[in-house]
């Protein structure tokens, strides 16, 4: 049994719908018995160039016997994985196990309509991956030398291959474990694929509104006219059956009778015709869908299933789909101008870039951009988010250079490390602000197929903090760090003026700048402002340019109580021309102002430069609005700017040892049961990452106790192995440094009297080890997170007050450095009250074995070393628990797949 597979048996969970290089997609699947016709197909439709590079021979078609041996394989040591377009075989890949059972043969085989599109990468991939879980460590492969086309292939595919010629061939070797450059470029051609699929639906050069109407007021006629009165620069075409006019086009019947291309298809057609329209949409070559009908959501679990068939069959055919239940897309982008969405009119064209899953959110999001005139480059309102995610949105904004900054309003992830992953590299450039509830990973938004999360609170705001994501609670909350990001430079560092117009106020945002982990440099509320603009505008500007130019001061934060005979307007001019040419971002809260009719939230005084980006102001009502909005802006750029560190190998791990014990051990598990591994396998596994477990020895007498204290070596401490007893000493559930027979056998009937009322549980015995500062580690497989490591310091810390830190592999040293430092209590590790700091290489070492181990193996399921002494000499761990479990399949190993 493989994986929990029988030989032959139909491996489903590697099934996977893949993106190719032009944005397209397709759906890869292991072959079956039934793929010969469209094997032969594939074969009959290769030009004799293409059959003679993949047989080295010419064959017009394949024999019977070949099509058997082709599509009838075991799935272990005979794989092969099609890509399909609809029911097309647009490409194959196969390895075939040697005699040396290590090694396999791989060949390929791509249609010649769809070769240089990635398809022969994307099956490297998923081969790749096949044969480690069949365990397979080393491809080969024969290649002719002008077949330049697979020498790329392998070329690039991050390996390390080894090549030789024999007798005309090209012989080439690799070991397909994954490295890093392998990963890496896996991850490139991922993001650019991606990418460009968003690229194909959010530029598109045609729209086709599908369900289209006369009707004003209804969704197909509001979604037809804002096509049109945004401004869109290409072809829009209207599909009803029933009408022959429609905004004032003639109308169509259907796609086919659409004179041009369609790139992107806006559906707002019932449930029921949804089906036959996308088949419609792959019948006529459609790139991507947008859809905006509904009502999936109310549905249950058969609104799920007949959402995820939506997904299927559009991405079967080639085709990316937004929605359903999708307020739209914008992109105000001058050459584009498209309003493919229910919003009344196009946004003010800007640099930020708006995600919202949920319709209601997504309005809520759109109007507060549009009340606080933050010019936007692009929206896009995923609905249930069952195809384009948050993901593909950020692979897109990665790329785009008409996008500075980017905000999210998440409900739901779904892959949350390949979003971890996404959002810190777009981080390091972009600054990213999402919004998330409290409650987000707890329960399921309607119509989202999203995993619920087993872990602790707090764990998904880690994850955001380590990804270098600006996180915050509301869409205003957003708008308020939005609005900075997208209109000024960012801070170099936390160093700020403070500038108003009264002494009591100056005294107010000060603190709270303080609070807020700002360094207040100046504090100036000498600003009179009563004279009128003659003198007083001058001498502002005069004011805030001296505090802007010295090198201390990173940002401004001025606050300003109204002033007769000056308007916020004029203000705003003033202040922005100013800070403009110093570089530095500057902040204005107006407070006070009670006219409605005055402008005092938003971006004032905003301008577009050629580059498409705004310039402008960013004011509030509220000077904590101000000062807490900057605050999360320097604390980003203060990311930004750090060393993020590098993964770093620990010596003595031997990850093939641990996955054998680990197999053998996953065998005896069923279904969604765990296993405790006894405490001798246990050491085992744990010995294969460089950590070891003070031993310690079960008793049931005082004689085996005696006996078993003279193997170990006195002093020895004497526990319960009841979990919630052991570490208490104050109810006697452990006793320390007993030091002879005597004491021992003393403290034994003893403690046994103690423990009496909480039931009769077994005892331990184990060597004393050398004090220190008791730590907790765990580490779990989350549905929602994937491997997740906690660290703490053992006692009420962790047991009362949740003082954990919380970090998700793989872990660079700054993180590991971050997750020793980041609990309340982590000052009792660098010498708290006099006593000697703890060696934290150490303990980072530690760690980082443990979320190795994590990261490589998804099949432990929970580990917990409690306590882990740390002292200044050195670490012990004095238990650990290793539970084994079958997880779901990874959704982020080394090869590409769209996940819904």
């Amino acid at each position: 049994m493989v994986d929990g597979r029988k030989p032959g048996e139909y491996p489903a969970y590697w099934e996977a719908d893949v993106v190719l290089r032009n944005g397209s997609t397709a759906h890869l699947r292991p072959i079956r018995a039934t793929d010969a016709d469209a094997l032969q197909a594939l074969h009959r439709g290769q030009s004799e160039a293409s059959v003679y590079l993949r047989y080295f021979t010419y064959k017009s078609a394949l024999t019977a016997k070949e099509l058997k041996r082709f599509t009838e394989v075991d799935h272990v040591d005979r794989v092969a994985f099609v890509v399909l377009r609809g029911e097309a075989i647009i490409g194959v890949g196969r390895y075939d196990r040697l005699e040396d059972r290590k090694q396999a043969e791989v060949a390929f085989n791509i249609s010649d309509a769809y070769q240089g599109m990635g398809v022969g990468s994307i099956l490297l991939e998923h081969l790749a991956a096949a044969a480690r879980e069949n365990g397979i460590e080393r491809f080969c492969a024969e290649v002719l030398p002008e077949n330049r086309k697979m020498l790329t292939v392998f070329a690039e595919a991050g390996y390390e291959v080894k090549r030789h010629f024999d007798e005309g061939v090209v012989m080439l070797e690799f070991p397909i474990d994954p490295t890093e450059r392998s990963r890496a470029v896996m991850e490139s051609r991922e993001h650019r694929a991606e990418a460009q699929s968003l690229r194909e639906l959010l530029t598109a050069s045609s729209v086709a509104v599908i369900g289209a109407s006369r009707a004003w007021g209804s969704i197909g006629y509001t979604l037809l006219e804002n096509v049109i009165e945004g401004g869109f620069t290409g072809a829009v075409y209207g599909i009803n059956p029933k009408a022959f006019e429609l905004a004032g086009m003639i109308s169509y019947a259907s796609l086919a009778e659409v004179p041009g291309p369609v790139d992107l298809a806006v559906i707002a057609v019932p449930q029921s015709e949804i089906t036959a329209v996308i088949n419609d949409c792959a019948a006529f070559g459609v790139k991507g869908l947008l859809v905006v009908t509904g009502g999936y959501e109310d549905e249950g679990r058969d609104g799920l299933v007949r959402q995820r068939e939506l997904v299927r069959l559009a991405r079967a055919n080639g085709m990316r789909m937004i929605g359903p239940a999708s307020l739209g897309v914008l992109n105000t982008d001058p050459a584009v101008r498209l309003n493919a969405s229910v919003s009344p009119g196009m946004p003010s064209p800007g640099s930020l870039g708006l995600f919202s899953q949920s319709a209601a959110i997504g309005v809520l999001l759109y109007a507060a951009s549009s009340r606080r005139s933050v010019g936007l480059g692009t929206f896009i309102s995923a609905g249930n988010r069952a195809d384009v995610s948050g993901n593909d949105a950020m692979q897109f904004w990665e790329d785009d250079p008409g996008t500075s900054a980017v905000g999210l309003y998440l409900e739901s992830f779904g892959n949350p490390r390949k979003f971890s992953r996404i959002a810190r590299r777009l981080s390091r450039s972009k600054p990213v602000i999402v919004a998330k509830s409290d409650v987000m990973g707890l329960r399921l938004p309607p119509g989202h197929a999203v995993r619920t999360t087993q872990a602790p609170l707090g764990a998904v705001d880690a994850m955001l903090r380590q990804s270098g994501v600006i996180r915050v609670q509301t869409n205003e909350e957003l708008m308020d760090i939005a609005q900075i990001v997208a209109a000024q430079p960012l801070p170099a560092g936390d160093g700020v003026a403070v500038l108003t117009n009264s002494v009591a106020l100056a005294s107010v945002v000060a603190d709270a700048a303080e609070q807020h982990g700002l360094r207040v440099i100046h504090n100036v509320s000498d600003i009179a402002l009563e004279d009128g603009q003659s003198g007083a505008l001058p001498l502002l500007a005069t004011r805030l340019a001296g505090l802007l130019a010295d090198e201390a001061v990173h940002s401004a934060v001025i606050c300003l109580l109204p002033a007769r005979g000056i308007s916020t307007l004029a203000l705003a001019e003033t202040i922005r021309r100013c800070a403009g040419s110093s570089g530095k971002p500057v902040v204005v809260a107006f407070t006070g102002i009670t006219d409605a009719s005055v402008p005092v939230e938003g971006l004032l005084d905003t301008e577009l430069t050629e580059a498409g980006n705004q310039l402008g102001l960013p004011c509030y009502s509220s000077p904590g609005q101000a000062v807490i909005a900057l605050a999360a802006v320097v604390r980003y750029a203060q990311w930004r700017a750090r060393d993020f560190g590098e993964p770093t190998l620990p010596a003595g791990i031997d990850s093939d040892r641990a996955a054998v014990l680990i197999d053998a051990a996953r065998a005896k598990v069923g279904g969604t049961d765990l296993l405790r591994l006894p405490r001798e396998q246990a050491a085992a596994l744990l010995a294969c990452y460089g950590i070891q477990v003070l031993e310690s020895v079960e008793f049931a007498t005082a004689d085996q106790a005696v006996a078993a204290a003279g193997r170990l070596g006195w002093p020895v401490a004497i526990k319960t192995r009841e979990a919630n007893l052991r570490h208490r000493l104050d109810l006697g559930g452990v006793r320390l440094n007993i030091t002879d027979e005597a004491v021992l056998r003393s403290n034994i009937e003893h403690m046994r009297e103690t423990l009496a009322p909480y039931g009769d549980h077994e005892l331990e015995i184990q060597s004393m080890a050398p004090g220190g500062q008791g730590c907790v580690v765990r580490a779990l497989e989350d549905p929602l997170l994937g491997p997740l490591i906690s660290f703490g310091l053992a006692g009420d810390a962790v047991n009362l007050l949740d003082d954990w830190a919380h970090g998700i592999p793989p872990l660079t040293n700054t993180d590991l450095a971050e997750l020793v430092r980041t609990p309340r209590a982590a000052a009792r590790l660098f010498g708290y009250q006099g006593l000697p700091p703890v060696d934290v290489g150490l303990l980072e070492d530690f760690l980082n074995r443990v979320a190795r181990m994590k990261d490589e193996h998804p099949e432990v399921s929970l580990l917990e070393f409690n306590p882990v002494m740390a002292s200044d000499s050195g670490l012990t761990v004095l238990s650990a628990e290793v539970w084994i479990g079958n997880p779901e399949q990874r959704t982020d190993s080394a090869r590409r797949a769209l996940s819904s």
